[in-house]
């Protein structure tokens, strides 16, 4: 069987880091992005190279379409160069931030960045790397438990996460035809440093989520990493459409 690659944007810390290096344990090739810190990306590249398998590390700021289009082009010389191929296999819309406001106070500002990085980047990110592509290859898509339950100061971030969820299905319809699967997975409170890594470093709030959980914890980054590899696994491939929330059964 050829060697599957997989594209995960945000991939240098976090979720992303973890889903690129469990990937990585099964052979999987990785394309991961960065925003910033090359520093960081290339240290993951660099741990999955001594594993034995191929990794390039690209810069590319999600929230900002008018880059794709080099991106894209980067991502195919890669493909030709590295692994002699010209489509990519999985397809792990990761990169996002998180800013927390009351919805009475919730600036434009503050809205139109959540909407460029969690919806417009991947929906047009997305668009654009169609072409690159495999036919049968997979899309996962990043979704939050905030989708399902609310708590205040979440309003902007889980309403993008909520367009998501309904796009992840307009997706798996219109590219059925070329048998590309389409799902998205809302993964829990994370001990990250996802907003300062508060639910990681306060005690009161990680002991707090960890009452309010089926499974009597906060996750950890490699429960969503683990969850991220299954999803966009072959094993997986008749799987499509489905929201997967991966959260210890947290406020049930």
């Amino acid at each position: 069987m050829t060697q599957r690659i997989a594209l995960i944007t945000g991939g240098s810390r976090g979720l992303g880091k973890s889903a690129a290096l469990k990937l990585a344990a099964r052979g999987t090739g990785i394309i991961l992005t960065y925003n910033n810190n090359v520093q960081a990306a290339q240290e993951v590249v660099e741990e999955i190279t001594r594993k034995g398998v191929k990794a390039v590390a690209l810069r590319l700021n999600v929230g900002d379409t008018a880059g794709f289009e080099v991106f894209a082009q980067q991502v195919k010389e890669q493909l030709n160069t590295v692994w002699g191929r010209e489509s990519f296999d999985y397809l792990l819309n990761n990169a996002g931030i998180g800013i927390t406001a009351p919805f009475a106070e919730t600036s434009e500002a503050q809205f139109d960045e959540l909407m460029n990085i969690h919806l417009k980047g991947p929906f047009f990110l997305t668009q654009r790397l169609l072409p690159l592509l495999a036919d049968g290859g997979r899309i996962l898509n990043v979704s939050s438990g905030l989708a399902r339950f609310a708590l205040p100061g979440y309003a902007t971030y889980a309403a993008m996460k909520g367009a998501m969820e309904v796009l992840t299905r307009y997706q798996a319809k219109e590219l059925g035809g070329r048998r590309i699967s389409v799902n998205i997975i809302a993964p829990g409170a994370i001990e990250t440093d996802f907003r300062g890594g508060e639910v990681r470093d306060n005690p009161q709030i990680n002991q707090h989520i960890a009452s309010q959980t089926a499974l009597g914890r906060v996750g950890k980054p490699d429960d969503i990493g683990d969850a991220m590899a299954a999803l966009l696994s072959d094993d997986l491939a008749w799987m499509n459409a489905q929201r997967v929330e991966v959260s210890g059964g947290m406020f049930l």
